[in-house]
């Protein structure tokens, strides 16, 4: 009878465990507290302040010493408040690409309204459209390209008092031997666009570390190996001492100072294409139209005297189709894998080096015609592939009829499509 009793009792509620727990706790500290408070009236022991550290007050803090760093905000070009303007001395004017276009060629028109490929502000030149001129030329519109001749003057002082005195054979050798590619993985690139403005700055950063520099050349400016050379040593003071193909190799000069070099401000996007004449036209001078397109259709269908391959080597295109007119009038060369606007960029290199009549671009196809009164050139001497320059002479002195000079190679541009009205 007992046990049944007491087996249906019914237990506690929880939580009646749980403040006798609580209350058994909240006991046990306030003995904690007292027995605390008496050793420490007892022993005088005061713990230090980094094992209790006080909790904040209602009060104000003191005044933290360590300042806060602001928060980063990126730069933009549309704040002008922060802007200086960049001041530099450089004695050429400012193009997108020095080998690829020529102060000689005058646009027809502008694409878009004129803006600083700078940025705005950021340079003490203003932009014609074309470059920013080292000189003051508020009166010269976009068309005129003359240079003033007070600038090649100090071009040349600067690029003299740079390079001292010449190098010597062995120590040529030496450099040229660092800089293979064995040796070192630093080079440059030198692409479809050719010597572009930031490349400058690029060739610098690596005078920075080494003496000369490697350079490695691409595709379309290969045509005209004379010119590429002529605007590196023109534009960088510096001076080449090694060709072997398309590799370069450029030496900074004896007196150059790292600490000193010239200020080459950045542009911060690529400027748009002016408006050129059109390359190809209706007919072609001195021929109806029957007989323009007579001549195209001859063109594509003789044999291609070459195929260009994609970013390759092109420095023997020029003598191969002066060789190939001596018995043939109409030349064809396979561009199929390029792009539409480097094959046109060959095409005008070629109608101003060799000289020729460019005849269409169809099919990937760049045909040529020498023309009617066609005269070989007798006094023309191509320099081989050298790789050694005992004298340590500059590549201005090589023969040639490849000029720095030549027309721009813009001229692929125009105000439509730029292709030619062989359906007239």
């Amino acid at each position: 009878m007992i046990l049944t009793k007491l087996s249906r009792q019914k237990p506690p509620p929880l939580f009646l465990s749980s403040t006798r727990r609580l209350l058994s706790s909240a006991a046990a500290a306030a003995a904690a507290a007292s027995s605390s408070s008496r050793l420490r009236s007892l022993y005088s022991f005061e713990p230090p302040p980094s094992l209790h550290p006080q909790s904040p007050g209602p009060g104000p803090r003191p005044p933290s010493k360590k300042k806060t760093k602001p928060p980063y905000r990126p730069p933009s070009s549309l704040d002008r408040t922060k802007i200086k303007a960049v001041k530099s001395d450089l004695p050429f004017d400012f193009r997108f690409s020095y080998t690829e276009s020529s102060p000689n060629v005058r646009p027809i028109g502008l694409r878009e309204p004129k803006y600083s490929p700078f940025g705005p502000g950021r340079v003490n030149r203003e932009w014609t459209g074309v470059c920013a001129p080292a000189a003051d030329r508020r009166a010269r519109s976009v068309e005129e390209g003359a240079e003033d001749p007070k600038l090649e003057e100090k071009r040349q002082a600067m690029r003299e008092s740079i390079q001292g005195e010449p190098l010597t054979g062995a120590e040529r050798k030496i450099l040229v031997e660092r800089c293979q590619r064995h040796r070192t993985k630093r080079h440059i690139n030198l692409g479809r666009d050719g010597l572009t403005h930031n490349m400058l700055n690029d060739i610098h950063n690596h005078w920075r570390r080494a003496e000369a520099v490697r350079i490695k050349c691409m595709g379309v400016p290969t045509v005209d190996m004379k010119n590429v050379s002529f605007q590196l040593e023109d534009k960088t003071f510096g001076k080449i001492i090694h060709r072997h193909g398309g590799q370069l190799v450029l030496y900074r000069g004896r007196n150059y100072s790292s600490k000193k070099r010239p200020a080459v401000p950045l542009m911060l996007w690529k400027p748009h294409e002016p408006i050129y004449p059109r390359l190809i036209k209706t007919t072609i001078e001195g021929l109806s139209i029957e007989e323009t397109k007579e001549m195209r259709k001859k063109g594509l269908a003789v044999p291609a005297l070459t195929k260009l391959a994609k970013n390759g080597y092109y420095g023997s295109l020029v003598p191969m189709v002066r060789d190939a007119f001596l018995t043939n009038e109409l030349i064809r060369i396979d561009c199929r894998g390029l792009e539409k606007s480097d094959y046109k960029k060959i095409g005008c290199k070629l109608r101003d080096l060799v000289p020729c009549i460019l005849v269409t671009f169809e099919k990937e196809q760049i045909v040529v015609w020498r023309g009617q009164d066609y005269k070989p050139l007798e006094d023309v001497q191509f320099p081989m592939e050298w790789d050694e320059n005992p004298n340590g002479k500059s590549l201005d002195g090589i023969e040639g009829v490849c000029s720095s000079d030549s027309s721009s190679n813009e001229q692929w541009l125009s105000s439509s499509d730029d292709d030619e009205t062989s359906n007239s």
